[in-house]
């Protein structure tokens, strides 16, 4: 997808934004729940939202956050932080996914992935969101059909089921398809944050796995 500069240097939030279609509306439809997808990545973190209605699903926007590699790691995980506040004030999802860390032959690079999704999770939680954590192959599963599809796979996917004019770019097809698993498996949770919102007047958080 092409992408519109979103923030200022240090920190580049890209973003596709696409107009959306207007839904039919009556007293017996229930309004449409925003999900945000998340992939989560100390150099690039992908970010997708999409609306859910029933079983129809619709492309919002997508991109994003990019730290660079010479920074401080304090200074990235910020970054981090407050582009994913920013799209979360911008698009106002109802309920946040966000894949959960794959283990890499290399520790310190795993044990970096978990500290920029550390700072995802923080930034979603923070802005009052419920987050789901799905691990890869079940993301896969619910988007391509098998858990060991490639990245490919998952972009051509994407884009058929939203619809999309061309393929996303991979970190951004991944953040969708993080979205689009937690449409397919995730009710359980859209029905306990409606009950929060309607309980509070706003999100109630739940708790988030640490393992």
């Amino acid at each position: 997808m092409g992408c519109l500069a979103g923030m200022t240097s240090p920190t580049t939030v890209a973003a596709s934004p696409r107009k959306m279609p207007d839904m039919p509306r009556s007293a017996s439809t229930t309004p449409p729940s925003r999900l945000l997808g998340i992939d989560p990545g100390l150099r690039i973190t992908g970010f997708g939202v999409i609306d859910q209605q029933g079983s129809k699903l619709v492309y919002v926007a997508s991109g994003c956050i990019r730290t660079h590699e010479k920074m401080a790691l304090p200074e990235r995980l910020g970054i981090i932080c407050r582009g994913i506040a920013e799209i979360v004030a911008t698009y106002s999802p109802d309920q946040a996914s966000i894949e959960e860390v794959f283990l890499n032959k290399n520790p310190w690079s795993t044990l970096l992935l978990g500290q920029a999704r550390g700072a995802a999770i923080g930034a979603l939680v923070g802005a009052g969101l419920p987050v789901a954590e799905y691990g890869t192959m079940q993301i896969k599963q619910a988007v391509v059909g098998h858990g060991r599809a490639t990245k490919d796979q998952v972009q051509h996917m994407v884009r058929r089921l939203l619809a999309l004019p061309g393929d996303p770019s991979p970190d951004a097809a991944d953040a969708l398809a993080c979205a689009i698993a937690h449409a397919h498996g995730g009710q359980g949770l859209g029905a306990l944050s409606s009950a929060g919102r309607r309980k509070s007047g706003r999100l109630t958080s739940l708790p988030v796995s640490t393992k």
